[in-house]
């Protein structure tokens, strides 16, 4: 898919109906991606998706949308400690 032909043709006439929406093609991707780790998909098979070249591109950049990371650091460590 040309990205050009997705946000002139296509997206470009749902973000001039009223109320016009602020929103980039790259808003959509971070949502998609976001949706799709907060509903589960294992980390390791999101950098497919976005054509990233590591797992570490994708952590760094969506790791706040992991399900539950701190308080599950957080509870390894009390378990860890008592």
């Amino acid at each position: 898919m040309n990205a050009k032909h997705l946000t002139t043709r296509s997206f470009k006439s749902i973000l001039e109906r009223p109320p016009p929406l602020l929103c980039r093609c790259s808003d959509l991707r971070h949502t998609c991606v976001t949706l799709l780790l907060v509903k589960g998909m294992h980390p390791k098979n999101v950098p497919q998706l976005l054509s990233h070249d590591t797992i570490y591109i994708t952590l760094d950049t969506y790791s706040h949308a992991l399900p539950n990371t701190q308080g599950e650091a957080v509870t390894t460590m009390q378990e860890a400690l008592v």
